[in-house]
């Protein structure tokens, strides 16, 4: 084992680059780029055999030693021009761009090799050693910059086939110039530097093997994303500005004197603070992505990511901020702005303001349906740049633009909103933090993203509208329900008093009379809590009632009426649990129904039966009956009548939707010209409630049975 680290690096170095040279020379060397990577392999194998010997035995010179390694750097240079032929070969600019990269690597190659030749056979000093650190120092970042260039212009083949030699030859020489630029800086070349280049370029030979057994397979495109390279540039700059801040602070402390310390932590302190106050300030942010996505990319925006952003911005199902305000923040990003504000077509004529965000807009900000910028927009869907509008009017054909959008400051790109081919509203964007040139990527995006945002601005407006006509369907529809128990109670008392004139000596007619008003008096009581305190006829409504008495006393009520309604057959006596008024009401609805449907000559029979813990009361007439589509589709569905004009259509919906309530169900068999038949299913009651009595409107007590619980009732 050699005792000199120098030895065993380069001697490595020397083996790895020969291996890489055969294998490229052995099998790849149908392009031009694997010819001038078998080249730049083979010289540096012998440029690290030369360091390699001359450590060991001494030989060859200095001068030699020097000119092997500038050959070494041409060679990695021709190489990078192969990629860079390659990659700019679509690419307009890219004939004066060679012409600039080629004349700068030629004469700094040629003004180098010259010195190093004169040194050599002239025995003369041509040059000092800072020239020369200064020459391979500028061949450094020359390679720096030809990687750079060969990334940002090579998309014809695809950057995966380059990333490892990229990565490689940009390591290369990156760490050549931080040698020499140390050297330079102290004078002489750190050991620890030059011990460790052998191995750095060893360990970087299998970066190039890869690459190129890869590019004989199928490359899979591989790109930094935007995010990356910002963070990249960031730690880049900000470890720049501190090693600048540690040079600083030393000559601080040398030429401070006595003060030399604390000027040395007063310059460190307000150094940081700068810093941190850069990296926090999103202007400067805003400029370096402006630069990156201007200098290292194809195009000007991530779209993944982009999308992305805007899909979870988008995804938020919370009012906090409003979706207006969202759209707007989504739509300024887009070209690194933070205001704006948005119109959207009102419920009457014009575009009223929804939202501003970091914008003063106006006192008047209507926006009206017939202004020249929306029939402007009606025809194109163009986005109006405000900037180049003061200054050439002309080329938006002298367009007029509103007040409201004319008179907020700091306005900039007025965009149009469509929903289909129809103008839905406008959304006017703030100025940038950095300058932004605008071109055909920047309105496409803007485009799309407004047409994306415009449809859930849309839809959210019809959802607000639709839960706004759902409320006033709830209360019309309750309406509806008051106004049908006021029709039944104006037709009982109607009937009173027309009778009235008549039957006024008759003791029986007045005791009905009293009767009847005493139900409407209840009745109008009960809706009028009903609407005080919605929801509290529930559960503690609910009584126990005999349905066999109920029954009773509406048969006995609807015989004024042809066909009068008869029971048929014996009537069991049958307990359930229910609210007396609006059970009475809805069967009294249902047997109501059936005389409007049935001819005065019919038959309207009634039947009681107990079957399965159920209370089951049949409704049966000889009336016109109902077809099977008008029972499935439209019987009990709210607003749909038989009667014409005199029916509101809610009473058979209103008793199937309380029986249902209350546990049963309501079932109706019909046949056109024969007649219909209600089945209205209830369940017994098992529970110890004070039962009513309708005769005497009190309560009774009943057991648990129900049949033994008729006993106690009249």
């Amino acid at each position: 084992m050699f005792n000199n680290m120098d030895v065993l690096s380069y001697s490595l170095a020397a083996i790895t680059f020969g291996l890489l040279g055969i294998l490229v020379a052995a099998r790849y060397l149908r392009r031009g780029v694997d010819r001038a990577l078998a080249v730049a392999a083979f010289v540096s194998a012998v440029w690290a055999l030369a360091i390699f010997s001359q450590s060991l035995w001494g030989h060859p010179g200095f001068n030699i030693r020097y000119l092997i390694e500038l050959i070494r750097d041409a060679a990695w240079i021709y190489l990078l021009f192969a990629l860079l032929k390659d990659g700019l070969r679509e690419n307009k600019l890219g004939g004066k761009l060679k012409r600039i990269l080629g004349t700068s690597a030629v004469i700094l190659l040629i003004l180098l090799i010259s010195t190093g030749v004169i040194e050599y056979f002239g025995s003369v000093d041509a040059s000092t050693g800072k020239v020369k650190l200064l020459g391979q120092i500028g061949l450094s970042l020359l390679g720096l910059s030809l990687v750079e260039q060969i990334w940002r212009n090579s998309p014809s083949f695809g950057r995966s086939s380059i990333k490892y030699i990229c990565i490689g030859v940009a390591t290369i020489f990156a760490f050549d110039f931080f040698m020499y630029a140390d050297a330079l800086l102290f004078g002489q070349v750190a050991d620890s530097f030059w011990n460790a280049r052998g191995f750095v370029n060893a360990l970087l030979t299998p970066l190039f093997a890869v690459n190129v057994i890869n590019t004989r397979k199928q490359p899979v495109d591989f790109q930094l994303s935007r995010s990356a390279v910002f963070h990249a540039g960031t730690l880049v700059f900000a470890g720049g500005y501190l090693l600048f801040l540690a040079l600083g602070g030393y000559y601080v402390q040398v030429l401070g004197g006595d003060w030399g310390e604390a000027l040395q932590v007063l310059f460190f302190t307000i150094s940081l603070v700068f810093l941190v106050t850069l990296l926090l300030s999103r202007r400067i942010r805003a400029k370096l992505m402006v630069r990156i996505s201007q200098n290292f990319f194809d195009y000007k925006y991530d779209y993944r990511e982009e999308w992305l952003k805007m899909t979870r911005e988008l995804a938020d199902l919370s009012d906090d901020p409003p979706l207006p305000e969202r759209v707007i923040r989504i739509l300024a990003s887009l070209v690194e702005s933070n205001g704006g504000a948005i119109w959207l077509k009102g419920e009457q004529e014009g575009y009223t303001l929804k939202a501003a965000v970091n914008l003063s807009t106006p006192k008047h900000t209507l926006i009206d349906s017939d202004a020249e910028l929306v029939r402007f927009f009606s025809h194109r869907e163009w986005i109006v740049d405000l900037h180049e509008y003061q200054l050439d009017p002309v080329s938006y054909n002298l367009l007029e633009i509103p007040d409201a959008i004319t008179k907020t400051p700091d306005g900039w790109l007025v965009i149009p909103l469509y929903l289909g081919n129809e103008l839905y509203g406008m959304a006017l964007v703030g100025n940038p933090y950095a300058r932004v040139v605008l071109n055909w990527e920047n309105f496409d995006l803007i485009k799309v993203v407004a047409r994306q945002t415009c449809n859930l601005l849309a839809q959210a407006d019809a959802q607000s509208r639709l839960s706004r006509a759902m409320q006033f369907e709830a209360v019309s529809k309750a309406s509806a329900f008051m106004v049908h128990d006021l029709k039944t109670v104006i037709a009982q008392l109607s009937l009173l008093v027309k009778n009235a004139p008549k039957h006024r000596n008759n003791p029986a007619f007045i005791d009905d009379m009293i009767n009847t008003t005493d139900h409407a008096v209840r009745k109008m009581s009960s809706l009028v809590d009903h609407i005080r305190r919605p929801g509290t006829d529930d559960e503690a409504q609910l009584k126990l009632i005999n349905l066999s008495t109920l029954i009773t006393e509406l048969i006995e009520h609807h015989q004024h009426q042809a066909p009068a309604p008869h029971l048929e057959g014996e009537m069991p006596e049958a307990i359930i649990k229910a609210d007396p008024e609006q059970l009475r009401s809805v069967l009294g609805h249902l047997i109501q129904n059936a005389q409007d449907a049935t001819p005065p000559n019919g038959d309207i029979t009634i039947a009681l039966k107990i079957a399965k813990g159920n209370a089951v009361l049949f409704i049966q007439d000889s009336g016109t009956g109902m077809t099977r589509e008008f029972i499935s589709s439209q019987l009990f569905k709210p607003f749909e009548s038989t009667k014409g004009l005199t029916g509101m259509g809610i009473g058979a919906y209103q008793a199937r939707e309380y029986v249902r309530k209350i546990g049963g169900n309501i079932d109706v068999t019909s046949e056109p010209g024969i007649g219909s038949c209600f089945s209205v299913r209830i369940p017994l009651a098992d529970e110890k409630l004070p039962t009513e009595d309708f005769k005497t409107k009190q309560p009774v007590a009943v057991s648990q049975d129900p049949m033994k619980s008729a006993n106690y009732l009249p």
